[in-house]
């Protein structure tokens, strides 16, 4: 039988175990920072502000659009987005991005993925998933990698109008 006094050192040790994996678990300041580059991301693209969504890349970045050949270097990339954001803000859509993401940190090196929803006039248009890769470097977090697609395949084009049949020729007499 165990003395009582060793049950409770027993009891603390566990429970001081659990309490240690709960923190280890909670997000570190570098997930905290990648998604907090992710907020930044969603409020520039709202604000149609093309040269901050630029600032959020590396300068050796790639952008891997859906439909779209990659797009590569962060001028590129602000060029991209001037297009794509005057567009999204001319239909009247709004993109919103999932705040539940999963982020991972190892060294220099962060990921974060999550879901999206396009909206135009409160109707959900569009629903996705992202994938994004940063690196640390000077101390800041910058997407070199990132990437996005719909949940469904984008709606086939519409068929062209029908041509106007000519009348048929008059019978000859």
């Amino acid at each position: 039988m165990i003395p009582v006094k060793r049950l409770w050192w027993l009891a603390f040790v566990v429970s001081l175990s659990i309490s240690a994996t709960g923190i280890a678990q909670a997000a570190s300041p570098d997930e905290a920072a990648i998604r907090a580059q992710t907020t930044a991301w969603e409020k520039a693209f709202a604000a149609a502000d093309a040269k901050a969504l630029a600032a959020l890349y590396a300068d050796d970045a790639v952008l891997l659009p859906p439909g779209s050949s990659a797009v590569n270097g962060r001028s590129a990339i602000q060029e991209y987005f001037t297009k794509d954001v005057a567009g999204a803000k001319a239909a009247g859509a709004t993109f919103t991005l999932n705040p539940k993401t999963d982020v991972g940190v190892s060294g220099n090196m962060g990921w974060e993925s999550g879901t999206y929803k396009v909206t135009v006039k409160g109707a959900v248009v569009e629903t996705g998933k992202f994938l994004s890769v940063s690196r640390k470097k000077d101390g800041k977090w910058l997407y070199i990698r990132d990437t996005w697609n719909a949940d469904a395949p984008p709606a086939p084009p519409a068929a062209p109008p029908a041509a106007a049949t000519p009348p048929p020729p008059a019978p000859k007499k």
